[in-house]
């Protein structure tokens, strides 16, 4: 088979199409890659402000969710690089010509296929062993500098909020203790709410830690007063305390987070070893990356077939919603493993069934096949006699 394949890719019409669609790919790939990745670069700066990251760690996690995002932008940059060759041979007139010597959709298909191969080899190692080794090390990375666990340190002179904006917190003075994850703060302002109630906290200072055990996050705050209730309210209550322990990260919160990130991170036989709904969602989603890109090729082929008199672009916008279709489907069938919500048996290869089944039927449409299942059907049939013994 491989020397059928490699074999046919000698002739002029083959080399030709794989010009072009190598071209689209990576003119294709650069253009979303700079979108995305400048995208990226812009959170991580942001983040790197907010959580206080140093810059010489800053390009080192740009990297990691560069390599992150690649397997995705690799397989819409194909699919659509394959739809716009196609289509072009066609708007040119090249395609007819080839298809009045029986160069048709299969022909197509025949010589991208060391195209295909390749990028699915190459989605394969990424899903599979790149891209969570990249978000392992991203954690490690974040864990050394944000120590991202406990969800940063506080900074100085700036109003932060808690638990979805419940707790207000400011502190003038803030200093980190032998790089560890305390923190001790001067001259302490917080607003929050009990029971609806506005609660004010004014300290002289505070030290942030972390519970070991419930890995929650608290404020000590120490020589302070606490306001419950508005001012000249009957039922307002004034106390003054030495120390004071304040919750701002529930550590609930915390472990959700670290399991979905620990699951994300495992290498893929770890995953076959720890079973649950979220390893198995996570190891369908590495699993369903190369899937797709054998199913959109082919769709890629099928959609390249344009005529001269169609809108210009019309395919490529159709490609484009099918795609954010499929990935939305897929992620949406993820979530619903790790939540219980879905069998896994049918998980995400439910999904690759529907776009399989689509397929079929519309390569089938192409082919001019579709009174061949009408036939098949039991009420055509019946239709077809009836009117047989009428004429009779």
């Amino acid at each position: 088979m491989l020397f059928k394949i490699f074999n046919f890719q000698k002739t002029i019409i083959s080399r030709y199409v794989l010009r072009s669609l190598t071209a689209y790919f990576f003119a294709i790939f650069f253009i979303i890659g700079l979108v995305v990745f400048g995208n990226q670069f812009v959170l991580t700066v942001q983040e790197s402000i907010k959580f206080g990251i140093p810059i010489a760690e800053l390009m080192p996690l740009v990297g990691f969710n560069m390599l992150r995002d690649i397997p995705v932008i690799l397989i819409l940059s194909l699919f659509l690089s394959i739809i716009i060759t196609i289509s072009q041979l066609y708007k040119n007139s090249e395609a007819v010509v080839m298809n009045s010597i029986g160069f048709g959709d299969k022909s197509f298909i025949n010589v991208i296929q060391p195209v295909i191969i390749i990028a699915f080899l190459l989605v394969t190692i990424l899903t599979i062993y790149a891209v969570p080794l990249a978000k392992y090390q991203k954690s490690l990375t974040e864990d050394e500098t944000v120590n991202a666990s406990e969800f940063s340190f506080i900074s100085e002179g700036k109003f932060e909020s808690f638990k979805n904006g419940d707790i207000v917190f400011y502190a003038s003075e803030s200093t980190i203790v032998d790089s560890s994850s305390e923190q001790n703060m001067e001259e302490i302002f917080i607003y929050a709410l009990n029971d609806e109630k506005p609660v004010v906290v004014l300290a002289s200072s505070a030290v942030k830690y972390s519970n070991a055990r419930s890995k929650s996050t608290y404020l000590r705050l120490k020589d302070g007063v606490r306001y419950e209730g508005l001012s000249g309210d009957v039922n307002a209550n004034i106390l003054n305390f030495d120390t004071y322990d304040l919750e701002i990260v529930s550590g609930d919160v915390q472990q959700s987070i670290t399991s979905f990130s620990e699951i994300e991170e495992k290498n893929t036989l770890n995953l076959i070893r720890d079973g649950g709904n979220l390893a198995i969602a996570e190891l369908q989603w590495r699993i369903s990356q190369p899937i797709s890109i054998l199913l959109l090729s082919v769709l890629g082929v099928l959609l390249g077939k344009a005529s001269v008199r169609n809108g210009k672009g019309i395919n490529i916008l159709i490609g484009v919603v099918i795609f954010m279709l499929y990935n939305n489907g897929l992620l949406v069938a993820k979530s619903s493993i790790e939540n219980g919500q879905l069998s896994p048996i049918i998980g995400l290869w439910g999904v690759h069934l529907v776009l399989l089944v689509c397929l079929i039927f519309f390569y089938n449409f192409r082919q001019g096949r579709f009174n061949y299942f009408l036939d098949k059907i039991t009420f055509f049939n019946n239709k077809e006699k009836n009117h047989v013994q009428l004429t009779k």
